[in-house]
């Protein structure tokens, strides 16, 4: 069954909705677009002339209420279900700005549409069938990312290769579900038409798959938020200006005052493999400021996330920061030399790399050694290939890769009548079609689209 013959009559307010799909702010153009039943009489409300041939740019001007010209535009109209979201729609090319957009949006609401919630057009894609959950998430994902790396991933999530690559172990679920229907059906053949080996290599063959799928979501996930990259150390030990000289910019306030940084700032250096999310976070020291205890505190939160931890070090004083460190998180430390036009020799050679923010000295080394040792922790990104990248796929690949052991364990110590071990199998097919959204849950479409742009 499609996934829009499940979802059939399941849009509980179907009414036609609009909004403004780009960002707001000083531009060229802007776009104001519709979808839904209502969406020809809108145009006709709206538009002189009303565009009627789908698919072609018509050039026209927008009225309101009282006939006063709003704007000079251009009007493309898609009947369903040749559309983003499989409902008629119009999408009007509007003057950009603050005030041209809004009053386009003023006028359409008037004429009888409702201003559309965030990721309402792609939640009526879903549940028209356009596209699918995997598909959806992937262009929030298109519009958030931050790096090349994590856009890369989007663009295959959004071409279907996950959809597709869940939608196979789904069907493998099902057909071992079907040979066990045999079993259950024919009790008095020896072992069934379908030998007992054959189901259990079957089961095993989709556990290996399953788990193959799961090892995608740690870098999966890494690639899709940035590879956590903390700079730690003392206070003034140049953590704040490593911070702005691998970014290339001021983002830190940089001052021979200690304690400066009172919070954690974060920004994505954008990298040919890793996309690194580069932390700049408070001194670590002994403080009686509440102020600045606080920062620390949000450091050591950090501190326990981090995938690599550098640790700024410009004295012998400063290494055993470095010991200290090593108390709040398990990921690897670089021990980093700042300020290598000052420092010692032999602090130098204390650290695994010598930099300068001022002089640029070590920052290209600094960025091997970090992607170094992700790679070997983690393993270069393979960005061309489906992976997990939220918590919410990992969870349901979890759950079906725990319901099929559970089976094969009950099947192989006879635990269990066939009848209550292909529950399990079944459990573990439904898992993959709420992942993909074959079967739908409000709870989860409303998590997947509350984070979403309105106008998308």
């Amino acid at each position: 069954m499609s996934l829009a013959a499940l979802n059939a009559g399941a849009i509980g307010d179907n009414r036609t909705i609009v909004a403004i799909a780009t960002s707001m702010g000083r531009g060229a153009l802007a776009l104001v677009r519709a979808s839904g039943p209502g969406v020809r009489v809108l145009a006709e409300r709206l538009l002189d002339p009303v565009p009627s041939t789908p698919r072609h740019a018509t050039h026209c001007v927008v009225r309101d209420v009282s006939g006063t010209v709003i704007d000079d535009v251009v009007a493309t109209l898609f009947i369903a279900p040749y559309s983003f979201t499989g409902e008629d729609l119009l999408e009007i090319s509007t003057h950009g700005g603050l005030v041209v957009p809004a009053a386009v949006l003023v006028a359409a609401i008037h004429a009888g549409a409702r201003e559309a919630e965030p990721g309402e057009f792609t939640r009526r894609a879903v549940l028209n069938g356009k596209l699918d959950l995997l598909q959806a998430e992937a262009i929030g994902d298109l519009i958030d990312a931050r790096s090349s790396a994590a856009h890369r991933l989007a663009l295959r999530q959004f071409d279907g290769g996950l959809s597709r690559r869940v939608l196979l172990l789904r069907e493998q679920l099902l057909a071992l579900e079907a040979m066990l229907a045999y079993d259950i059906d024919f009790p008095e053949e020896d072992d069934g038409p379908v030998p007992h080996t054959r189901i259990v290599q079957s089961a095993e063959e989709l556990l290996v798959a399953l788990d193959a799928l799961l090892a995608t979501g740690e870098q999966g996930m890494l690639v899709h938020d940035g590879a956590l990259v903390v700079l730690a150390g003392d206070p003034n030990v140049g953590k704040s200006s490593l911070f702005n000289a691998l970014l290339g910019e001021a983002r830190a306030i940089v001052t021979e005052v200690p304690g400066t940084t009172r919070d954690a700032i974060e920004a994505v250096l954008d990298l040919p493999g890793w996309p690194l999310r580069l932390v700049d976070t408070a001194g670590m020291c002994d403080t009686a400021d509440i102020v600045e205890q606080l920062g620390i505190e949000t450091s050591l939160r950090y501190l326990a996330r981090a995938a690599i931890v550098l640790a700024c070090v410009d004295s012998y004083e400063a290494l055993d920061t470095v010991t200290r460190l090593r108390e709040h998180t398990s990921a690897p430390i670089i021990v980093v030399a700042t300020k290598s036009d000052l420092v010692a020799y032999s602090i130098q050679i204390a650290a695994d790399v010598v930099v300068s923010a001022h002089t640029g000295e070590g920052l290209t080394t600094l960025l091997s050694v970090i992607e170094a040792r992700l790679a070997g922790k983690r393993g270069m990104p393979v960005l061309d290939a489906p992976a997990l990248t939220r918590a919410r796929h990992r969870v349901a690949v979890e759950r079906a890769t725990s319901e099929l052991s559970q089976f094969l364990t009950a099947w192989c110590d006879d635990l269990l009548p066939a009848s209550v071990s292909a529950t399990h199998v079944r459990a573990a097919a439904d898992a993959l079609s709420e992942l993909i959204g074959i079967v739908y849950v409000d709870d989860v479409l409303d998590v997947v689209f509350r984070s979403f742009c309105v106008g998308k």
